[in-house]
């Protein structure tokens, strides 16, 4: 029984990078030899055992064969006869093919030290179109190895998957668990690229698809192009280093763009109330999260009132404020403001620009919490005030703290 390192552990550390979870195989050994030594099964599909005391995943090598369609598709055959090069060719990526012996020597059957000197992209054999899952494998890898490109051959194999429909029978959790690893990676835009490339992102996400080609404002955007200015937002959201549901919110923030009418292009109007309507199909469809789900809805609702927020007075400050449940959940409404200034800074020649939009709303929302409004709901109620006026006394109380810090917060025409 030999046990070698695989896949990322290996590829990182040749890449000079951080390595995260480590994965073994085992090759000549039996489930029943594994829990002689004390490991602990787990697998469900195929034998995956815990190591007794790293707890890290060791897995017996096996072969796959097609069954079926989808992530589940496969025949698993695990046992002793399986060989070290018959398990790593049917991993996705020639880079991830590789494995080290205990004497830390590479194993690379499959030219993964090649590709990674080449930074290329390139799947290990014709048995990748197989599992329509390594489509949005390799995108995500696309978006962490910012400098490596898809090799020509893999890119027509996605191709030729799309267009067999295999990705169409994707189900809802791995798109996410995929499509969510992707947005925080290093350069989420690559990501988009390549599912674009092959097709791909037409099949599983056709409401951020249909974004390309669609003009914009050139003196707000000017890249002009609404799927360039997405992908530029996502890159921001990254440098910034914002959090998941930033940054699926700056993904679906302009949602609605795709679908304004053409005769009345380049403007955008109302296409706050779209994007919502669309990302709610979209978070539906992937079972995404509730956080990133309810936080995206804001941003698409909320963004333009934000971005022209210096303009507000004190007033519609505190209504903006309560629209976005920011009372309530502070924390959520500082994301709020980081998606919004992604999308304002995800923008041609914008990149550098200050934002003070943030810091002015988050101020506001600092001055209004100092309010205590149960002394103000007591004093609405002693004077007779019940339901909605109680609510209008709190809110005109925070209207007055703003503009008793803050002078140049006066009242304008709304």
């Amino acid at each position: 029984m030999k046990i070698y390192l695989v896949g990322g552990a290996v590829r990182d550390a040749l890449l000079g990078r951080p390595c995260g979870d480590r994965d073994w195989v085992v090759v000549g050994g039996t489930p029943e030899a594994m829990v002689a030594q004390g490991y602990t099964p787990v697998g469900k599909d195929f034998p995956v055992f815990l190591h007794p005391h790293s707890k890290e995943e060791y897995a017996l090598a096996r072969t796959e064969r097609k069954s079926g369609h989808g992530y589940h598709g496969f025949t698993v055959h695990a046992a002793p006869s399986v060989t070290l090069e018959e398990d790593l060719a049917r991993r996705d990526l020639t880079i991830n093919a590789m494995a080290q012996d205990e004497h830390g020597h590479i194993v690379d059957p499959y030219g993964g030290q090649q590709d990674l000197a080449n930074k290329l992209l390139r799947h290990v054999s014709e048995a990748f179109e197989e599992d329509p899952v390594r489509i949005l494998r390799l995108a995500r890898f696309a978006a962490r190895f910012t400098d490596f490109d898809v090799a020509d051959d893999t890119r027509r194999l996605m191709r030729k998957m799309v267009e067999q429909g295999e990705v169409d029978h994707l189900v809802p959790e791995r798109v996410w668990q995929e499509l969510s690893r992707g947005l925080m990676e290093a350069r989420p835009s690559r990501m988009l690229d390549v599912l674009r490339d092959c097709g791909a992102l037409a099949r599983l996400l056709p409401e951020v698809d249909r974004l390309w080609g669609v003009p914009q404002r050139a003196d707000y955007h000017p890249e002009v192009d609404t799927g360039v200015h997405l992908n530029m937002v996502l890159d921001m959201a990254a440098y910034l280093d914002t959090s998941l549901p930033v940054r699926y919110a700056a993904l679906c923030h302009d949602l609605g763009k795709g679908t304004t009418p053409a005769d009345v292009l380049p403007r955008h109007l109302g296409h706050e109330g779209r994007s919502v309507t669309l990302l709610r199909e979209v978070s539906t469809r992937l079972r995404v999260p509730v956080e990133c789900k309810e936080l995206a809805e804001v941003v698409a609702r909320e963004h333009g009132n934000i971005h022209r927020s210096d303009g507000l007075s004190a007033a519609a400050l505190v209504r903006l404020l309560d629209r976005c449940d920011a009372f309530r959940k502070p924390d959520r409404f500082i994301q709020i403001l980081q998606a919004c200034e992604c999308d304002a800074r995800g923008r041609l020649t914008f990149e550098s620009r200050p934002y003070p939009q943030k810091e002015r709303l988050a101020l506001a929302l600092k001055l209004t919490q100092a309010v205590n409004t149960a002394e103000v709901s007591a004093q609405a109620m002693a004077e007779g005030h019940r339901g909605p006026a109680i609510g209008r006394a709190i809110a005109q109380a925070r209207e007055q703290a703003l503009l008793a810090q803050l002078p140049f917060w006066t009242t304008v025409a709304e």
